[in-house]
């Protein structure tokens, strides 16, 4: 990769949750599926049907492929809604409701696509947790937007090298 290439903003998350674990995915093309991605394969393929439509009050529109020229960034936002002329996405999980840092710098960072393409500020998105049904609120504050931009500079620093940094190199016990 060289440095003008797009990231893909789901290696952000993996990158937040573990350095290791992204470059593992991302750089040395290693994956193996086990029940829980298969699970959330199968929550995403449902909220990946194309499509565009009302819930309530609220327009939806499915799979969207987002872009950044600004950072760098390309992916795919599970669901964009508007209300009250505000558009926000909403990013789909396998799993229960909870503070995962990691899930929220996904969010920004399509909240940093969103407000390049269309032009206005987003205040805020979206976690649907699969397993809960539970929807939590994003807050797209000036904190997190810093820590989701320092993510993108070192994740495309990790895919310019192709290598880790022996200090990120090490498996936490979570991989």
């Amino acid at each position: 990769m060289n440095s003008t290439d797009y990231i893909p903003i789901a290696a952000l998350n993996q990158y937040a949750y573990c350095p290791h674990r992204c470059w593992r995915m991302f750089c040395a093309g290693e994956f193996l599926d086990n029940q829980y991605t298969i699970d959330g394969t199968s929550l995403h393929d449902r909220v990946h049907t194309l499509g565009t439509g009302y819930r309530e009050e609220t327009w939806q529109v499915r799979a969207v492929w987002l872009r950044s020229e600004r950072y760098g960034l390309i992916g795919k936002s599970d669901l964009v809604e508007e209300s009250d002329g505000q558009l926000y996405p909403v990013e789909y999980k396998r799993g229960r409701r909870g503070e995962f840092e990691n899930d929220e710098l996904q969010v920004c960072a399509q909240v940093l696509c969103l407000e390049e393409m269309i032009g206005e500020p987003i205040p805020h998105g979206f976690i649907y947790y699969g397993q809960s049904h539970q929807r939590q609120q994003v807050e797209i504050t000036s904190a997190l937007r810093k820590t989701t931009i320092s993510v993108i500079e070192a994740v495309r620093d990790l895919f310019v090298m192709g290598r880790l940094d022996w200090d990120l190199a090490q498996p936490t016990e979570t991989t």
